[in-house]
C-alpha cells in the first residue's frame, strides 16, 4: 500500500508552481503531474478540478473558458503566493523526488511479482495445451502441408492479438493513458509469452 502522494495543502501549491511556467488546461496539469511522478502517479480529474476552483475562489487563479476546454492562469495573487512560499516549494519538491524513488521500486517489486505469478501460468499453460492437443487429421498427408497450415493460423493469431492491443494503446495514448508501466509490462508479458510459445516448437 503506497502512501499519499501529497500531505494537506500540497498539491494546491504545486499546481500554482506548474501554471507558473504559463497557462494551462486541466488535463495538461494532469499530465503533467503524471509526468513528474514518472507515471507512477496520475491525479484523477475528480481531484484536479476541484483544487482549481477552489484556488479560482481564492483569487490565485483566472479561468478562461473556450470552447469546452478551461484554461487556468496565475493571478498577480498566485505569483505573490508562490514568492511567499519559495522554501515550501523545494522542500516539497524534495519530497517528491524521494516520494517517486519509493514509488518506483514498489511499482517494479509488484510487476516484478505478477510477472513471475504469469509466466508460472504460461508455462503451465503451455504443457496443458500439449498434453490435451486433439489429434489433428490433415486433409494432406504431406507433412509440409499439414506445418503450413498451422503456421497460417498462427500467423491469424499473431497479427489478431497485434491489432487488437495495438487499437487498446492508441484509445489509451489519446486520453494520456499509456505509462511507463504499460511498456514494462508489455515486454516483461511478451518476452514470456515468446519462450512458452518456443517451447512448444521442434
Amino acid at each position: 500500500m503506497m502512501a499519499p502522494v501529497f500531505a494537506h495543502g500540497q498539491l494546491r501549491l504545486y499546481l500554482l508552481s506548474l501554471l507558473e511556467s504559463g497557462p494551462k488546461h486541466g488535463y495538461e496539469l494532469i499530465t503533467a503531474l503524471s509526468d513528474r511522478f514518472g507515471g507512477t502517479y496520475r491525479p484523477s480529474a475528480g481531484t484536479i478540478y476541484p483544487r482549481l476552483a477552489r484556488l479560482e475562489e481564492e483569487g490565485l487563479v483566472t479561468r478562461y473558458d473556450e470552447e469546452r476546454k478551461s484554461t487556468y492562469a496565475l493571478t498577480e495573487s498566485g505569483y505573490a503566493e508562490l514568492d511567499a512560499r519559495r522554501d515550501d516549494l523545494a522542500s516539497l519538491e524534495q519530497g517528491i523526488t524521494e516520494s517517486v524513488r519509493e514509488r518506483a521500486s514498489q511499482v517494479r517489486e509488484d510487476v516484478r511479482g505478477s510477472m513471475s505469478d504469469l509466466r508460472a501460468d504460461l508455462a503451465a499453460a503451455a504443457r496443458q495445451a500439449r498434453e490435451s492437443a486433439v489429434p489433428y487429421t490433415p486433409v494432406s498427408s504431406d507433412p509440409r502441408t499439414v506445418s503450413h497450415v498451422h503456421w497460417v493460423e498462427a500467423e491469424q493469431v499473431l497479427q489478431r492479438f497485434r491489432d487488437e492491443l495495438r487499437a487498446d494503446l492508441r484509445r489509451a495514448d489519446a486520453q494520456g493513458g499509456v505509462e511507463r508501466l504499460t511498456v514494462d509490462t508489455l515486454r516483461t508479458v511478451l518476452d514470456s509469452a515468446r519462450d512458452a510459445v518456443r517451447g512448444t516448437l521442434r
